[in-house]
């Protein structure tokens, strides 16, 4: 596997910083959860928690993973859908001064935002209006977009369209490539699940997870047994455990990697993005399932010590640092 190309909800993040969760009360939001909600409520909850510190980022759970993968070398694309607007505009650009292929359509909605409120424990719960992004159809994914790709990146947001991921699963499945799902929020899990279960038999190959995810779509409370049944679904399946790490598991070979101890948990936002893409990143480079997990480790671990999924290059470049010893085996959790 050498080429990897996403396909998600194309979005553009504001991250808030929360004085305290009663926001969160107050429009009875689930702490960790993911919402899709309209325009009117997405700005009257932008409205309450004006005048807290908050930034603008280029987001998306897919774009996160499909960028930090470009920030690590590896050959990306991104498949998505941006309105006719400046931030459309800022979206594509962004992409193409990471490297990243765009394959970007225009709707006629304006491009979709997520809200990111960050707790003071560094829990993010996002409110997402997907504008323009909820206007990617199934017909619109073709076989020529996945010319000279190797794996297929879905981000698990995007199941809420049951055709558009069932028709970019199976096209690419088709094309030969490899196809990898990050389940994404226990909320979505429980409201698709019957349909996730048969997406991943049919035709997913290596599933993310993280424990809740992971309990919503097995129905078994313990880590491990959850791990074991995604694994008879699937080819290669990661169970995040939080502070434990995460378990791996591909046939035979079950692993359990650690976390970055030094890693100063400052907002969660992205982690699970992250630690795909440092996974990932590992397998195009043909690595062992404890090395992508390292890897993967490595890259959470750093996100999560910063508001938001952009950091400097001084940052990267320790990540490049990590991970070149992690090939040389010198570094592995």
């Amino acid at each position: 596997m050498k080429r990897v190309i996403g396909i998600g909800n194309a979005l553009t993040d504001m991250l808030v910083n929360l004085k305290s969760d009663s926001v969160l009360s107050r429009f009875k939001l689930a702490k960790g959860s993911m919402s899709l909600v309209d325009t009117t409520l997405q700005t009257e909850i932008s409205k309450s928690v004006a005048g807290l510190p908050y930034s603008l980022s280029l987001g998306g759970s897919a774009g996160n993973t499909i960028r930090a993968m470009a920030k690590l070398g590896c050959d990306v694309g991104f498949i998505g859908k941006v309105g006719q607007d400046t931030t459309g505009d800022f979206f594509v650009q962004a992409l193409e001064n990471l490297g990243v292929e765009p394959v970007i359509f225009r709707g006629t909605e304006r491009s979709g935002k997520c809200v990111s409120l960050i707790s003071p424990d560094g829990e993010r719960t996002m409110v997402t209006h997907l504008g323009a992004a909820l206007e990617l159809t199934a017909e619109e994914i073709e076989a020529s977009i996945f010319d000279h790709y190797d794996c297929l990146y879905v981000e698990g947001y995007l199941v809420q369209n049951h055709d558009l991921i069932l028709k970019a699963a199976k096209t690419a499945k088709e094309c030969g490539l490899k196809v990898a799902v990050d389940l994404a929020s226990f909320n979505i899990v429980a409201e698709n699940l019957e349909f996730l279960r048969g997406l991943v038999r049919d035709y997913v190959d290596i599933v993310f997870a993280n424990e809740d995810e992971a309990k919503t779509f097995t129905c078994e409370a313990e880590p491990l047994n959850a791990l074991q049944v995604i694994s008879e679904m699937c080819e290669l399946a990661v169970v995040k455990i939080g502070i434990k790490g995460a378990m791996i598991k591909q046939g035979d070979e079950v692993v359990h990697v650690g976390i970055m101890a030094a890693a100063k948990r400052v907002d969660t936002t992205g982690a699970g993005d992250f630690y795909a893409a440092g996974f990932l990143s590992g397998l195009c480079d043909g690595l062992s399932l404890r090395q992508c997990g390292t890897i993967g480790a490595i890259t959470a671990g750093k996100v999560i010590e910063v508001v938001g999924t952009t950091f400097g290059e001084e940052a990267w470049e320790d990540i490049s640092r990590l991970v070149n010893k992690v090939k040389n085996e010198k570094y592995l959790f």
